[in-house]
């Protein structure tokens, strides 16, 4: 289920750009190890996979850095956000928030601590009066949250799907030139840690039978038994 409707045309902000000086970047923020926390992330990690952009635009793992994401809003003349969110609707759905709606949408809808952190962000960037002319959030209902070294559900996967799509359109729009790679980056060039890629983290993760749903043993430590 998808609602993708989003408010009219995106307004200026602070930070008005054009030509050269046009810097967009692309922000996936989330937790991986919690599941479907991990949307925002994956959904850069499979744009980088599959797209070059223009040299302008960035793509960057914010992961849950929070305040030290600052730098990356206050350089955006654009900047695209990729999250979960909980809008209160059926998981997997997409929905859209553009524009000064992000910040105070953020703070209402609060479901983890890097979103509280992330709404300071762009306070911070407003206050410095360097903040993106436009700003997108693409976030995505999650199904589970409590499940530690768990993956995407497939509700959610499937909206990443979509919402990659979504992304890439705006990005269109905006002039970032998305081209479909003919192979994916080289490690040493992917956004993402390549031992934390999607592919991996499911490959790593040990079956059902034997493992814990809410506690993966790659994460937790346990103590040596007696002899």
């Amino acid at each position: 289920m998808n609602d993708l409707t989003s408010p009219g045309a995106p307004e200026p902000g602070c930070n008005a750009a054009g030509g050269t000086d046009e810097t967009i970047v692309v922000l996936g923020i989330g937790n991986v190890l919690w599941a479907d926390e991990g949307f925002g992330v994956r959904c850069v990690e499979a744009l980088d996979a599959r797209y070059r952009f223009a040299p302008h635009v960035r793509l960057v793992d914010g992961g849950t850095q929070g305040l030290y994401l600052i730098q990356h809003v206050q350089e955006a003349t654009r900047l695209l956000i990729l999250d979960a969110i909980d809008y209160g609707l059926a998981p997997g759905t997409l929905h859209q928030v553009e524009n000064e709606e992000v910040p105070r949408f953020l703070g209402a809808k609060k479901m983890s601590l890097h979103q509280t952190g992330f709404q300071e962000v762009l306070m911070l960037a407003q206050l410095t009066e360097r903040y993106p002319a436009q700003v997108l959030l693409i976030g995505c209902q999650p199904e589970q949250l409590e499940d530690y070294g768990g993956s995407l559900r497939p509700v959610v996967k499937a909206a990443l799907e979509q919402a990659v799509h979504l992304a890439v359109e705006r990005l269109r729009a905006w002039g970032a030139d998305p081209q479909p790679r003919q192979a994916p980056p080289a490690e040493s060039e992917s956004v993402s840690v390549p031992t934390l890629s999607l592919a991996a983290y499911e490959s790593g993760r040990p079956s059902a039978d034997s493992a814990c749903r809410v506690g993966d043993e790659r994460f937790i430590m346990t103590a040596p038994e007696r002899a």
